[in-house]
């Protein structure tokens, strides 16, 4: 993995310009691109991708393009070229899971899409007053979310704005005078934060005006990370609007092994943002893709800012794509663990936690 090492600086910066300038119609070449720099520059993903016997140099089109299983992000390093590791983004999990770690080499660059991705769905940070309800994020400095909300609240310019675990009593207090501003409000809360915020008991008639005229949004992120019952997302959304007095619930998929994210308005239909797209595959045969509308199939992303990373990634999430082609839906997770990358990589001598195969 020597040859070509040298010049991986010139085309990893030639790449994210790329991304920052980017139109919908430069997706396809821009991923291939990237591919083929990631199948030289990234260790793992190349002898991933030579296990599977895959010819890189072949590839002409993004259904081709061997997606690496996320469960890698949990034992190895995945890294692009070698650029410095800034810090890393790490996953919550559950007690006892090994978390997923995902490298930060360009935080600005993860920042500068974040924005642009959320204010082509949304418009400016600055019409807004972001509160964040983010219970157990909050108590991991590792927090990707943590840390994009830390700085859409900085770019709003919001002196109310702000992080709350539990602190109901104040985050009422400020949202009531977020409400005498002309300034629209963003509460952004993990999903068992909103509901234990419903189960105190809290009367959300101060904001209704507010809601009927379109000044409020919430938008739940996250799920229940084993602190409460799972509940399906349309559950969720039901409960939510009918205590809350709201029309809809948005939301965000977003992940730790993911630098672009995506968004719905409401219902759970998802817009991937510009460097995002969803792929499908077949739940039983991770090579066989699913393609047709409304099917079930596994989750797999196509991630241009993941460009110090690995841009391609199979998930462990269950969705179904829109008749578009490009919105989507998340229905669920594997039930198995689905250890296939892991067991493929250790079969080959790659280790834990190492940055080449152990000898």
């Amino acid at each position: 993995m020597q040859s070509g090492n040298e010049d991986w600086e010139s085309l990893s910066l030639s790449l994210k310009n790329r991304v920052n300038q980017m139109q919908h119609a430069d997706f396809d070449n821009l991923a291939l691109d990237i591919f083929h720099y990631q199948s030289v520059h990234n260790p793992l993903y190349h002898l991933y991708v030579g296990l599977l016997g895959v010819d890189a140099a072949s590839i002409t089109k993004i259904s081709e393009i061997p997606f690496l299983p996320i469960e890698l992000f949990k034992n190895h390093l995945v890294q692009s070229g070698f650029a410095p590791i800034l810090f890393q983004f790490e996953s919550s999990g559950t007690t006892g899971q090994i978390p997923s770690k995902h490298i930060v080499c360009d935080p600005g660059f993860y920042q500068v899409q974040a924005q642009r991705i959320f204010e082509a769905n949304y418009g400016s940070l600055t019409d807004y007053h972001i509160f964040a309800l983010l219970p157990s994020y909050l108590e991991r400095s590792s927090s990707s979310l943590v840390f994009m909300m830390d700085y859409f609240i900085k770019q709003s310019g919001s002196e109310l704005a702000g992080f709350y675990l539990n602190q109901y009593d104040a985050l009422v207090d400020n949202l009531k005078a977020a409400l005498l501003t002309d300034r629209k409000i963003w509460l952004m809360g993990v999903t068992f934060g909103l509901l234990d915020w419903v189960d105190t008991g809290q009367d959300f008639t101060f904001w209704k005006d507010a809601v009927a005229s379109g000044r409020v949004m919430v938008m739940e992120t996250g799920g229940m990370k084993g602190r409460r019952e799972e509940w399906l997302r349309e559950e969720v959304h039901a409960f939510l609007q009918e205590k809350m007095y709201l029309p809809q619930i948005a939301s965000e998929y977003g992940m730790t092994e993911l630098f672009s994210q995506a968004y719905a308005d409401k219902e759970g239909i998802f817009t991937p943002g510009i460097s995002m797209r969803v792929l499908l595959r077949e739940v039983n045969d991770p090579f066989g893709q699913v393609t047709q509308a409304g099917r079930v199939g596994g989750i797999k992303v196509i991630d241009l800012a993941n460009i110090d990373s690995c841009a391609f990634i199979e998930t462990k999430d269950l969705g179904s794509l829109e008749a578009d082609g490009i919105r989507f839906k998340v229905l669920g997770r594997f039930d198995n663990s689905e250890q296939r990358g892991c067991n493929l990589m250790l079969a080959q001598g790659w280790g834990t936690s190492q940055e080449e195969p152990s000898s």
